[in-house]
């Protein structure tokens, strides 16, 4: 594998699996949650700012329970949470204690980091706990997550925190060894200098009763967070000294180029931290102004719309074929798409005198997907 060295690893956010730190339902590893500690420990004492996004709540709950298979019903999920996460972060502390260090659990949920006053109130807190010493462990909030606000696994909320802290690098760490290259070689890519439909095509489920997503979660992790500008490392949590192996540039697994040009703060807050609440279908005439030429959306290419939304919704915009080409803050609700649909700005003054801006999405509040 080549990735740069440790010394320009100022912050990292480590995602580790339920099977890395599980022997069996219910069975913490507490051996290798203690090699992971110390891993982490070595990292700081060089300097290097870490963020643990820790799984293994629900499954430390079955266990506690008797549960032999994660159960279907989300209050039942909720309730093995609300048992695990209280013996899990036990763990993460009497692990760390031997290190001198503090641990600070931070819970999450999708809607945390959907409100941008929420968003920036969970950075600072983070930027906080950092510059305490602390090492947040953070971890889905699944006592109380329902449909509409879960982030769906601990990969994609890995890749939102390291996006969030402008981390250098992600290291997902958990059972799978790396990106196998199941089509071809058999072997796992040691890099991945772009991910491709090729790419995402090796990518594969899981079958592990307690884990969820498996390499699908993984890849689509490594989209959102090498767009931000981090690195990201695959590899398996099985490996001695995993951690620094990595960060030294001649670790196991695979690594996923960061994006050269990455975007800015809030444009990937609009990307990848909201749910759209609805889409607006654009004409062919609009597609190659959007893509090719950076412009902002005007009602003129506007063709209609799905969904309910309100002005200062982020909506998806769809081309005239259904592909979602880009997603955006909305200036006009669902019920004015109609009205405005194929008018040139001319044509909208005098039904939106007050109006400063009259264009459907700026660009300034518009990302290409």
């Amino acid at each position: 594998m080549s990735a740069p060295v440790r010394a320009e690893a100022r912050r990292i956010v480590v995602k580790l699996g339920t099977g890395v730190l599980t022997s069996g339902i219910g069975q913490l590893n507490t051996e290798r949650i203690g090699a992971l500690a110390a891993g982490v420990a070595a990292l700081r004492r060089e300097g290097v700012e870490v963020i643990v996004v820790s799984s293994g709540a629900v499954g430390l709950g079955m266990g506690r329970l008797g549960l032999k298979r994660k159960p279907s019903e989300v209050s039942k999920k909720q309730a093995c949470a609300a048992i695990g996460q209280s013996l899990l972060m036990q763990t993460w502390q009497e692990a760390f204690s031997s290190h001198a260090l503090t641990v600070a659990q931070v819970l999450l949920t999708h809607e945390d980091l959907r409100s941008r006053a929420r968003y920036l109130g969970v950075k600072a807190c983070l930027e906080e706990l950092i510059a305490y010493g602390t090492i947040p462990i953070i971890n889905e909030n699944d006592t109380v997550s329902a449909a509409e606000i879960k982030f769906g696994d601990n990969d994609t909320l890995s890749a939102m925190v390291a996006s969030l802290l402008d981390a250098k690098y992600l290291a997902i760490i958990s059972t799978a060894p790396g990106l196998i290259d199941m089509q071809g070689t058999g072997e796992i890519l040691p890099v991945v200098e772009k991910i491709t439909p090729a790419i995402e095509a090796m990518a594969g489920g899981t079958t592990d009763i307690t884990a969820t997503g498996g390499m699908i979660s993984k890849i689509s992790a490594a989209k959102l967070a090498t767009r931000a500008g981090c690195g990201v490392f695959i590899a398996s949590g099985a490996e001695p000294d995993i951690l620094a192996r990595l960060l030294s540039g001649g670790g196991p697994g695979t690594f996923f180029v960061p994006s050269g040009l990455p975007l800015e703060s809030k444009k990937r807050w609009i990307a990848y931290f909201q749910r759209p609440r609805g889409t607006i279908v654009i004409n062919a005439c609009a597609v190659p102004v959007l893509l090719e030429q950076g412009r902002s959306l005007l009602a003129i290419g506007v063709t209609g719309a799905r969904g309910a939304f309100a002005a200062g919704d982020v909506v998806d915009i769809a081309g005239p074929d259904g592909k979602v080409l880009a997603r955006g803050v909305t200036a006009f609700a669902d019920s004015e798409i109609a009205t405005i649909a194929g008018k040139s700005s001319d044509d909208l003054r005098p039904l939106y005198p007050q109006r400063k801006r009259l264009e459907v999405v700026h660009r300034n509040d518009l990302v290409l997907l």
